[in-house]
């Protein structure tokens, strides 16, 4: 099976929608200020949030929303999708690497909002956050959404100590994963963000779980989650691969299983997240 990133993210549409934490939701858009708004969003894939923002009520009809991604095919899907769509706001799309756009835009632009959705977890915290916060004008927001949190549950369980050892060894690939030669990610971004962000000068407004949870509904699941699941499984498998602590052929017959479970509408995927907003100092 050949796996597209771009798709993945479509893919797991329906289930960031129900998981997001409706309080942190609420709360942040009690905060915001009426009026037109300078958003941006780091990270944005396809430009779900943009839907999404939109949907709930978000005000600032007449402002902007500046999305960037690092990915050209994101950008483009991106592009594409919301092309025929009637927007309250300018749009500007660009691919650009998180730093590099921190480092230009630092002192030049400040935005109302800024938005992290899934990405601060695959990002070196101590760098980005600061970096971002800075980014946003005197008492202006953040949103920062689906950050794993350290929990992976497969059920039904195949084999207790492998199954143990296969999610541990995934979670510590998060923990030791480098992008060039500088640290990239965390399994506990959640928790850690927690304290990060007071830190650098952030008040956190609200904060609360945003967990996926993936289970067949009526002997199927919904939307396009097979492929999802599926994609998860492939993170699995890319990372773990010839991993020197794990029995490869046991892990061979582990992913056949759980693929099997997939195509049988039996298995249960929960990962747990947290998703916080608050403002940035000034």
């Amino acid at each position: 099976m050949e796996f597209s990133f771009t798709r993945y993210l479509s893919a797991k549409r329906t289930v960031d929608d129900r998981s997001l934490n409706a309080y942190v939701r609420e709360t942040l858009l009690a905060a915001l200020p009426a009026g037109p708004l300078a958003i941006l969003e780091i990270g944005a894939g396809t430009g779900t949030m943009v839907d999404r923002l939109m949907g709930n009520g978000l005000p600032g009809i007449g402002g902007s929303y500046t999305a960037i991604d690092a990915d050209t095919a994101n950008v483009a899907a991106a592009r594409s999708r919301l092309a025929g769509q009637s927007l309250p706001f300018v749009l500007e799309l660009e691919t650009v690497d998180v730093y590099d756009f921190i480092d230009r835009e630092r002192g030049r632009r400040a935005w109302d909002l800024i938005v992290a959705h899934a990405v601060l977890d695959l990002l070196e915290l101590p760098r980005a956050l600061p970096g971002l916060l800075a980014l946003a004008r005197p008492g202006g927001m953040f949103y920062f959404t689906i950050n794993f949190d350290g929990l992976t549950i497969l059920e039904p369980v195949i084999d207790p100590e492998l199954d143990e050892q296969v999610i541990a060894l995934y979670h510590r690939t998060m923990d030791e994963r480098h992008v060039g030669s500088r640290p990239a990610g965390h399994s506990r971004t959640g928790r850690q963000l927690l304290a990060a962000i007071p830190g650098a000068g952030g008040t956190i407004l609200a904060a609360g779980s945003s967990d996926w949870v993936v289970v067949p509904i009526a002997g199927a699941y919904p939307a396009d989650e097979v492929y999802f699941l599926r994609h998860i499984l492939h993170f699995f498998e890319t990372s773990l691969k010839g991993h020197p602590e794990l029995d490869q052929e046991r892990f061979a017959a582990w992913l056949a299983r759980r693929n099997a479970q997939i195509d049988d509408a039996g298995l249960i995927y929960i990962a747990h997240q947290i998703d916080i907003c608050g403002r940035a100092s000034g």
